[in-house]
């Protein structure tokens, strides 16, 4: 996983030499108004291959607009060292979208000064995608172009230029993984799956991608079953277990405890010394950039929860009364449904410290309205982590008020205490608590 690298400010000193203005002349400049960026890269000389592009891509009022933008600009003699006719290509009304994503690849929506963007390892551009940023004794490079320049101020932002013109991805997240040819079990998967269109939208999506080997450590015969029509819909649970919302750079996943992901689970996370592991598997590389997404590879393929609220309970072995008293209470099936639910839980004890004859009078047949009453107060629609939780009163399904109190003690619902929190299911999430909450 990459973290932040710092690296001596100098490096960049040897850029701005070309800039380099007496006293008198920096004083004079002191008063003119700068011009933003557009103008200032027209004054310049050096950019009038990427103005002319900017106006065949329509971007020359974007970058006219307030901003701040940090334009890593490359040179007339970058655009020329392109491969004959990729310019004259690009430049055509019907390849502007490419000319776009390539233009916004190279803007970032911030204004970054050279002595912040040294101490990156990346940055994200506009056009969604994020480039590598490598400091050394050599100089500084940004997706692999030398920046020759920095600190051109500009009204709206700054300009820092660059001596080769930076290409992102132009394949989606499919694409990538196919092309890489170490995730041909993951491609066959989210062809049985029938993912594969869903994960070539416009996403974005950040995808944990188990290689080969990864599937192939997995208990004989697992992949072939998980393949087969009948296992379909597993496959898929299993598969959008490894995907999240968005785009989540390694800088960003290496801060989380965890991260949602589209089969509506959490992933835990934990970074130490060694790594960093995702649901249990390490992440051996990050950061591979798609058109529509970010790839970061696992070495292992992670297992989401298979059970539902009610089937979590049960194996638990803790909840052996509450199970019971949804049986009683007819409410087995709702939570087998697809919810989400979100269910405060009170253990074996917590049943058992009720006073003497309650459960036994709740789980009869006459007290059966009562009892539905009691355990709908401890469910809330939706899934609601304790991270997610705080002070104040929430509804449950029973339409009764739940008051929460979070404090550094931990959480409190009612009188009763979440003592463990965040247990996944299929249907929803489970908070175990060590008393039974009774309707207000």
């Amino acid at each position: 996983m990459t973290g932040v690298q710092t690296c001596a400010l100098p490096i960049f000193s040897m850029f701005s030499i070309a800039g380099t203005t007496s006293t008198a002349d920096t004083n004079t400049a002191a008063t003119m108004p700068k011009g933003d960026i557009i103008e200032t890269a027209i004054a310049n000389g050096q950019f009038t291959t990427l103005a002319a592009a900017l106006t065949a891509a329509d971007l020359i009022a974007p970058l006219q607009g307030k901003g701040p933008f940090t334009v890593f600009a490359p040179t007339d003699a970058a655009f020329a060292a392109l491969p004959k006719g990729t310019l004259e290509s690009l430049l055509k009304p019907a390849n502007k979208g490419t000319l776009s994503t390539i233009l916004t690849y190279h803007v970032v929506p911030a204004k970054v000064l050279a002595a912040d963007a040294v101490k990156l390892t990346s940055a994200a551009s506009l056009n969604g995608q994020s480039f590598s940023i490598v400091a050394n004794k050599r100089g500084v490079t940004v997706a692999g172009a030398m920046i020759t320049m920095t600190d051109i101020e500009c009204s709206n932002g700054v300009i820092h230029v660059i001596d080769s013109v930076m290409m992102p991805s132009t394949k989606n997240v499919v694409e990538t993984a196919v092309a890489a040819g170490s995730f041909k079990t993951l491609a066959a998967a989210l062809g049985a799956a029938d993912l594969v269109e869903t994960l070539q939208g416009a996403g974005p999506f950040t995808v944990f991608a188990p290689t080969d080997a990864a599937f192939a450590a997995l208990p004989k015969g697992t992949v072939e079953s998980l393949l087969l029509p009948e296992n379909k819909a597993k496959l898929a649970g299993i598969l959008t277990f490894h995907v999240a919302a968005g785009r989540s750079p390694a800088s960003d996943v290496v801060r989380r405890s965890s991260i949602a992901t589209v089969n509506g689970q959490r992933v835990a996370i934990e970074a130490d010394k060694r790594g960093v592991r995702i649901g249990g598997a390490m992440i051996s590389s990050t950061d591979i950039q798609c058109t529509n997404g970010t790839i970061h590879v696992l070495d292992a393929v992670m297992l989401p929860s298979t059970l539902n609220v009610v089937q979590t309970a049960v194996e638990a072995g803790t909840f052996k009364t509450l199970a019971a008293a949804l049986g009683a209470g007819g409410l087995v099936r709702v939570l087998e449904g697809p919810g989400p639910f979100t269910v405060f839980a009170p253990t074996d004890e917590s049943f058992a410290a009720l006073p003497k004859g309650t459960v036994e009078s709740l789980l009869l047949p006459e007290n059966k309205d009562l009892l539905v009453a009691i355990l709908k107060n401890h469910v809330v629609s939706g899934r609601v982590y304790s991270d997610q939780l705080s002070s104040g009163r929430v509804a449950s399904i029973g339409g009764t008020k739940l008051t929460v109190k979070v404090s550094e003690a931990g959480v409190m619902v009612g009188a009763a205490k979440v003592i463990s929190a965040d247990i996944e299911t299929t249907n929803g999430v489970v908070h175990a608590v060590n008393a039974v909450i009774l309707p207000e």
